[in-house]
């Protein structure tokens, strides 16, 4: 009994000196990691721009120079003194601006075409929120190595995937763009779905609040902003019965009354004559608006996020089980809706709903391809950089710290070979990005 009772002794001191080695490597690691983490920020860097793009105006200035230094921008001008030691980024014969904001992403959610003519709701049995964490943090990466460095992200994240996401990048785990996110949508009874039989769950819930009548509204809306929303979504008017412009207005209210904006999802119609006089701050998609909805929405200052997909995405998603028109209505309202909105001069945001799966282009990739449309609705490459950068700041309502390539915001800048004023297919060529402060790596792809 004395030697084994020893044995055990000696077996728990090995254990023991096990643990403190593995708990010093741990701790080294942690160390290395920190002083990585000290040293990224105490970096200066010096970008020599050949060209300075202010959003705003359309304008742009030659030979500048931007000083970044703990991830914000310090100075910018011309015959700046240079610190000593900088790192020295040479864009003297590129177009430098802010980076890209998309202000309608669905970062977790991707619909295969064999998914397409099915309801959302049966992804839900196949995919629990930790998958859907990890694929959202995987197009978060793409959408900053292409270019957005700022998403707005409504909802289908699963159980408040999107506020992990969030969280991890602003802990600085893994690289990715300013997170906006929603948590769940809030809808009237059913969410998106259609076609359930009463006997089933509902499985909408997993990423989908029903809330019928005021009271229940702000009770969805006080859940949200409790889980990490910083954005409220509602759908209006995904089924027969459409929300009320007093339930809307109960989410604007308590949306409001704790700082944060509300989006809502409407095609068109009395569910969008609704959204408007209860005072949303941007209507998605809107794809049926009609002209006096629109006059009415520049009125009131509501953006319209109009979510432009090109057809070839739209074949790709079909209708997403109901939700969307065919796809060739929907590509002819679309287009209508977008010359419309734009001769009229409704305040708009780039936003993309990009969820389809193409194979061999990224998610970050997929957003370039909605500039066509745009185009085709003869909106001014100006005005559809500003929609990218300057509106989508105001909407997101990050304009304090982003959107801009002034001194005291943080450095979130982009560059592109060619000039994106004159052709805003240059975007198509990002060749640098810069994330507060941190130059991002691009992937080695053929770009068009």
């Amino acid at each position: 009994m004395l030697f084994s009772a020893v044995r055990k002794l000696r077996g728990g001191y090995s254990m023991f000196r096990s643990m403190l080695r593995c708990s010093g490597i741990f701790f080294m690691w942690c160390l290395v990691g920190v002083i990585a983490t000290v040293s990224a920020f105490a970096q200066t860097t010096v970008i020599r721009a050949g060209h300075v793009i202010d959003p705003a105006t359309g304008q742009a200035s030659g030979a500048q120079t931007i000083i970044v230094k703990d991830g914000k921008i310090v100075s910018v001008g011309v015959g700046l003194k240079l610190p000593a030691g900088a790192r020295v980024v040479d864009l003297s014969s590129d177009w430098v601006m802010p980076g890209l904001m998309d202000a309608h992403t669905h970062l977790t959610l991707d619909i295969a075409p064999a998914d397409a003519p099915n309801d959302l709701s049966a992804l839900y049995l196949r995919e629990g929120t930790g998958l859907r964490a990890l694929r959202g943090m995987w197009h978060a990466q793409q959408e900053l190595e292409a270019g957005f460095t700022t998403v707005r992200d409504l909802g289908n994240s699963a159980n408040h995937a999107d506020t992990d996401i969030r969280v991890a990048i602003e802990r600085g785990w893994f690289p990715g763009p300013t997170v906006v996110n929603s948590g769940k949508i809030i809808s009237p009874f059913g969410g998106q779905s259609h076609g359930i039989p009463a006997e089933q769950a509902r499985p909408w819930l997993w990423e989908y609040s029903d809330a019928d009548g005021p009271d229940e509204v702000r009770k969805a809306v006080r859940e949200n902003i409790f889980y990490g929303a910083k954005v409220i979504k509602l759908v209006v008017d995904n089924a027969a019965y459409v929300y009320s412009e007093e339930e809307i207005r109960a989410a604007v209210t308590e949306a409001h009354r704790a700082g944060l904006p509300v989006a809502v999802h409407v095609f068109g119609g009395p569910g969008a004559d609704n959204a408007i006089a209860a005072g949303v701050d941007s209507i998605e998609h809107g794809f049926e608006l009609s002209d006096a909805q629109l006059e009415a929405m520049k009125k009131k200052g509501i953006f319209l996020v109009g979510t432009d997909t090109p057809r070839a995405q739209l074949d790709a998603i079909g209708t997403a089980g109901g939700i969307f028109p065919e796809p060739e209505t929907n590509a002819r309202n679309i287009l209508d809706r977008l010359k419309r909105a734009q001769r009229i001069g409704v305040k708009m945001a780039f936003g993309t709903d990009a969820a389809s799966v193409l194979p061999g282009v990224t998610r970050g990739r997929m957003a370039f391809d909605y500039l066509e449309v745009w185009t085709a609705a003869g909106v001014p490459a100006p005005k559809i950089l500003q929609c990218m950068t300057t509106n989508a700041a105001e909407l997101l309502r990050v304009q304090k710290d982003r959107g801009e390539i002034v001194a005291g915001k943080y450095a979130d800048i982009i560059a592109t070979a060619d000039n994106p004023l004159e052709n805003i297919q240059a975007l198509q060529k990002i060749i640098f990005v810069m994330k507060e402060g941190k130059v991002i790596p691009l992937p080695k792809v053929d770009q068009p």
